[in-house]
């Protein structure tokens, strides 16, 4: 039975900042908000114009909505098997959400890491103060609504929760928002196109950081002569 505050911690080997191997590994972006904050549209628009950016597939025990496709959005998964999935500590963090258990897939993301790969994930604001714990190069982005009322319109207008749901997530809402303080970034998505380029921005920025071009200065500094 999973107990009312599942978290998840990956138990991995901490790596000094300036190590050969550290250098190499991909950057983990976190990106949360509030139900309905949009968060989702603004990823799309980022990995459309990233190729070089994967996206993290999370596991959901919640029902497809309508034009969500099962592997693409999320791994759609009963509540045993996403039981089982925990006790093959098969995810990073995991935790319930509205009424529904959320992970993200360990394997895929130590995966694109490891490989060198930046990859974003899309997670509540659960799921990223799990991953903020870990001793993972990340970046944390919230997404902020430009007003509770436009939130609510944002919910009520996607039509896919109850009366129930929809009363749960506004009534979650303030306590998500006044997480923002706990992230490096926040980003105000009150213009689709603008926000989405100020998430751009900071990926883009945050790979120019020195300790990540460390590597490729010192292959650079290699073609210089010798003084």
């Amino acid at each position: 039975m999973l107990s009312e505050n599942p978290t998840n911690l990956a138990r991995s080997e901490r790596q000094t900042e300036n190590s050969p191997d550290q250098l190499s590994r991909g950057i983990l972006f976190v990106v949360s908000s509030p139900s309905g904050g949009g968060k989702g549209s603004l990823i799309s628009r980022v990995l459309n114009g990233s190729p070089s950016l994967s996206y993290s597939v999370s596991y959901s025990t919640r029902s497809a909505r309508t034009g969500e496709v099962d592997g693409v959005d999320y791994f759609f998964v009963s509540p045993p098997r996403f039981e089982q999935l925990v006790a093959a500590d098969e995810f990073l963090e995991w935790a319930r959400v509205h009424g529904n258990l959320y992970g993200t897939s360990r394997a895929q993301v130590l995966k694109e890491i490891e490989e060198g790969r930046d990859i974003i994930l899309e997670v509540d604001v659960q799921g990223a103060a799990s991953v903020r714990k870990l001793p993972a190069d990340s970046v944390s982005i919230f997404i902020v609504p430009p007003s509770f009322e436009v939130l609510r319109q944002r919910l009520v207008a996607r039509g896919t929760d109850s009366p129930l749901e929809l009363e749960l997530r506004l009534r979650n809402a303030p306590i998500e928002l006044r997480q923002y303080r706990t992230f490096d970034y926040v980003i105000v998505n009150d213009d689709l196109e603008r926000a989405s380029a100020q998430l751009a921005a900071v990926i883009y920025a945050e790979r120019a950081r020195r300790k990540r071009q460390e590597q490729e200065v010192q292959r650079v500094a290699e073609t210089f002569p010798a003084r």
